[in-house]
């Protein structure tokens, strides 16, 4: 079973970067995304047939990794999807014309490195658990809506723009990774009981998710394609790694060396998506806003 988690987050990766490659795309095609017009903003990112595209083949990812948290633990399948990141380099180089340099090669080794080694002590008795302490769980959602916030704000007061497509990425991710755990937690309980989908973490997955949405398209507009994907999942995988070791208790070993071993991993495949950056590409001419 968890083999098969690990395939379906290595298939979501891969989708994934392919979405967000197709939304940058779209995101430069349509007007300015503007958080106090929310729904004026989405109907001119989905008038964007390269935005909807992306969106669609998302939307399937995500559906990859929901199946991915209930077959393996939280930890594992964001490793696996932190890894994945590695990928974008087939899909930005070959089908979107974006050059790659050594430091994308060194992220491409690291990362295949880091996820042989977790999937090779991944193993039967290591199991996906949905249970987890309220508290813990609204300790970690609260403190990480609170960065993502904080990250918000900073990027619009970003007026230069120089670290705003960052910033907003990073608040991106860190929403992401919130609606990641929150999902988690619902995993198990809902198939079972389907009126277990009322619950506050449905809300938090739901707001988190638009956040999100609105975050990620605006940096995208804003910000050097693959950096912004790079920042964004590091943000999103780190946070759901987290919260899945300190929320849902996700086992890092059976001893001080194999924890050792796979955090040594862990922080490989972290580092591997952060080296990925490539050379800032020149801004793409966007339409004049709308709104």
């Amino acid at each position: 079973m968890i083999e098969l988690g690990i395939g379906l987050a290595l298939a979501c990766a891969l989708m994934s970067n392919v979405a967000l490659l197709c939304k940058h795309r779209g995101a430069t095609r349509a007007a300015d995304v503007r958080f106090t017009r929310p729904l004026q903003s989405a109907k001119a990112l989905f008038s964007s047939r390269w935005w909807t595209i992306g969106f669609a083949i998302a939307f399937v990812a995500w559906g990859l990794h929901v199946a991915a948290l209930a077959m393996a633990p939280l930890s594992l399948v964001q490793s696996v999807i932190a890894g994945g990141i590695a990928l974008l380099a087939v899909p930005a180089r070959h089908w979107f014309g974006i050059r790659l340099g050594w430091r994308e090669l060194v992220g491409l080794g690291l990362s295949a490195s880091g996820l042989a080694f977790l999937a090779l002590t991944a193993t039967e008795n290591v199991t996906s658990d949905s249970s987890y302490s309220v508290s813990a769980m609204a300790a970690f959602e609260g403190g990480a809506i609170v960065i993502g916030l904080a990250l918000l704000l900073s990027a619009t007061r970003d007026r230069a723009r120089r670290h705003g497509g960052l910033l907003l990425a990073a608040a991106a991710g860190v929403m992401l990774g919130v609606s990641d755990v929150a999902l988690t937690a619902l995993a198990d309980a809902v198939p079972a009981d389907f009126l277990a989908i009322v619950s506050p973490w449905t809300a938090v997955a739901a707001v988190a998710a638009v956040l999100s949405f609105f975050a990620l398209a605006r940096s995208l507009q804003i910000g050097d394609a693959i950096g912004v994907i790079v920042v964004s999942s590091v943000a999103a995988n780190a946070g759901a790694i987290v919260g899945g070791v300190l929320v849902f208790g996700d086992p890092m070993g059976s001893d001080a060396l194999a924890i050792a071993a796979r955090s040594a991993a862990f922080a490989a495949v972290i580092a591997a998506a952060a080296m990925i950056p490539a050379t800032p590409q020149q801004p793409t001419q966007r339409p004049t806003p709308a709104l």
